[in-house]
Order: structure tokens, then sequence, then C-alpha cells
């Protein structure tokens, strides 16, 4: 894969607008897995027309998160690659209410996203090798903690995460393996501005 300028990005309000679209998404993580492309060959993976995949492409390039791949564009192809290996949002939460709904919208994208992801893996595990239906796993844990300690853990599984991706192995049997992580209070348990739902969480 063509090296990327940064290793992620943080984007402002406004960029993560404009990410906030099932197929954006797709479409440059795409990008960050597969390495450059082309809007030809974006559409037939995405299952789109050209003309829809420039567009999207030319809204992710005006907000700086793919760029165009000089060493293999030509007047008659173009190619695109992403401009980064990852998207960060703040930790800080949005002060103003404009700020919280785009990084709500964004979130619910992030969640249809990753869902059709999960939903695709339990399809397809019935066929696959016994070695890799024995790795994977679809679990989950509620855990009793303080916002502090909760914060730490999660700092402790991104780690984790950020130290196995600089490892680059070799080994024969390799494949992308995806790990989702989602860590939130259980809904209806922590008392919000209108109080406690207590009784609406599964």
């Amino acid at each position: 894969m063509t090296s990327m300028d940064v290793t992620s990005i943080t984007p402002t309000p406004h960029a993560l607008k404009a990410l906030s679209h099932p197929v954006r998404l797709r479409m440059l993580g795409l990008l960050r897995r597969e390495g450059p492309a082309t809007a030809t060959t974006l559409a037939v993976r995405l299952g789109l027309n050209s003309g829809a995949t420039s567009y999207h492409l030319r809204q992710l390039a005006e907000h700086g998160f793919v760029v165009d791949d000089l060493e293999r564009g030509n007047a008659r192809d173009r190619w695109w690659r992403a401009a980064h290996q990852s998207t960060r949002t703040s930790r800080e939460a949005p002060h103003d209410d404009a700020g919280k709904e785009v990084l709500d919208a964004y979130l619910q994208t992030v969640a249809v996203v990753m869902t059709e992801t999960l939903q695709r893996a339990i399809e397809e595990r019935s066929v696959l090798p016994d070695e890799w239906r024995d790795a994977s796993t679809y679990s989950d844990w509620v855990l009793r903690l303080t916002p502090r300690r909760a914060r730490a853990f999660v700092e402790l599984l991104e780690q984790t995460m950020d130290d196995a991706q600089q490892e680059d192995d070799q080994e024969d049997g390799v494949a992308e393996f995806v790990i989702q992580l989602h860590a939130f209070p259980r809904p209806g348990t922590v008392e919000t501005g209108g109080g406690t739902e207590q009784g609406t969480a599964p």
C-alpha cells in the first residue's frame, strides 16, 4: 500500500459532517485497507455508478480525507489514495449543540457501517476454515467502573490494538482480522440531564 501522510486525522466539525455518510465511510475504508484505486474500481466494489463514486470522492478530497495518487494517475485515469490511516474524534464532548449533533450523526453512521461488517462476518462464518472460526468471537462484558477507570481501560485496549497494528506479520495464512471496540455505559443505567431511564436497558 502507498504510504500515507500521517497516522491519523482529527476532523473539524465541518469535515466530520461531510464524512457522516455510509458510502463515504466504506469508500475511505477501502482506500485505507486495499490501497489506491480509481473511481471506476471503487464503483464496482461498492455497487455504485461512477458518477456517484466520483462525487463522494470529491467530497472526501475537499475535506482532506483522500488525495490524488500522482504516482499512478494520468490524463485518462485519476487514482485516489487515503491521506491517513485512521480517523479519530476528540475525547472531549462538544460544548455547543451543533457540534454535538455533528458528532452524533457521525457515530450513527459508524454504527451502521460496523453493524454491516459484523453481519457479513456472521454470514460468512459457516464457510470459514476451522482455525478462523476458532479464532473469532462474538462476546460482550458488562463491568462496574468509574468514568476514570473506564477511560483508562479503553486507553489500555486501544494501546494494545495500536501495538499489534505495528507488527508486520509475514507468516503464511495472515489475513486482516477485524476487532470492533465499543465501550459505553449501559443505556438507562447512568443519570443523564433528563434523569435515569431505569427499566429500559436490555
